[in-house]
């Protein structure tokens, strides 16, 4: 079964994609004509001629909406893609949930004829600069660092990326794991931790004090004291990047438009 038939089933309600967040992504896209989303979920942040998602649960898949791309339930690590079947191939916020890392890469690489985009996080800067897991939810930090990445390492199994950095606004409407930084209160709502896999795997017995903590010192005022510089920010980097991987030689790029093969669908059964 994978992570999400279990965790996503408020993804529809809580991880609305964020507009700034979106243009961001397809910047980095850049002129691709057609994109793979890979671990898409319901299907956040795809950009108009995505050709087909690809997500290893049937739960998220089922929260797609109507007029999105084709959707396959497969895993990374065996795309069910011919090679180079697209300009690019998107994976974001999901390597961590990969069962083999370097397999999910090397097929995102071989089936993405121009660019590759992934969107992770660092944790040693999430851990450091997120009040969150800082002061109040260790556990939850305790247990990112046993499968989060450090993008030095996807850059390098990328064979190589350029890291751009994502800052989340205070306003954000895709609720992962720091997007309500201004909105404390949120975290203390259980629908907000269910669409934020790092508390929903952790689980709220385990939470319970931390949870507590925060709820005594947002009614005492204490947080508000403590957090006044946040108040007035617009956006904060907590860790959150961008990898952007070009596959093509500078200078070798063909003209996409003189392909002579437009095809990169599933391949067709055994």
């Amino acid at each position: 079964m994978a992570v999400y038939d279990t965790l996503g089933t408020t993804y529809a309600r809580t991880r609305r994609p964020d507009t700034r967040i979106a243009a961001r992504i397809h910047a980095a896209l850049g002129d691709a004509e057609d994109v793979i989303n890979v671990g898409a979920g319901p299907g956040s942040y795809e950009p108009p001629h995505t050709l087909l998602a690809v997500e290893p649960s049937r739960t998220m898949l089922a929260q797609r909406p109507p007029g999105s791309a084709p959707a396959v339930c497969a895993v990374a690590e065996r795309l069910p893609l011919r090679d180079k079947a697209a300009d690019a191939v998107m994976a974001l916020l999901t390597v961590h949930h990969w069962t083999d890392l370097a397999a999910g890469l090397a097929e995102l690489r071989r089936v993405a004829r121009r660019r590759v985009v992934v969107l992770t996080w660092d944790q040693r800067v999430f851990r450091e600069r997120f009040w969150l897991v800082r002061d109040y939810l260790p556990q939850a930090a305790a247990y990112d660092d046993t499968r989060a990445v450090p993008p030095e390492r996807l850059a390098a199994l990328l064979g190589g990326a350029r890291l751009e950095t994502v800052p989340v606004p205070h306003d954000c409407t895709d609720g992962f794991g720091a997007a309500y930084w201004r909105r404390p209160h949120a975290y203390l709502d259980p629908e907000v931790r269910a669409g934020i896999s790092m508390l929903a795997q952790t689980g709220d017995d385990t939470l319970t004090p931390g949870l507590t903590a925060l709820a005594d010192h947002l009614a005492t005022g204490h947080w508000h004291t403590r957090h006044a510089d946040l108040l007035a920010r617009d956006t904060i980097d907590v860790g959150y990047r961008l990898l952007v991987a070009d596959l093509c030689p500078r200078g070798a790029r063909r003209d996409l438009h003189a392909r002579p093969d437009r095809g990169g669908g599933p391949r067709p059964p055994a």
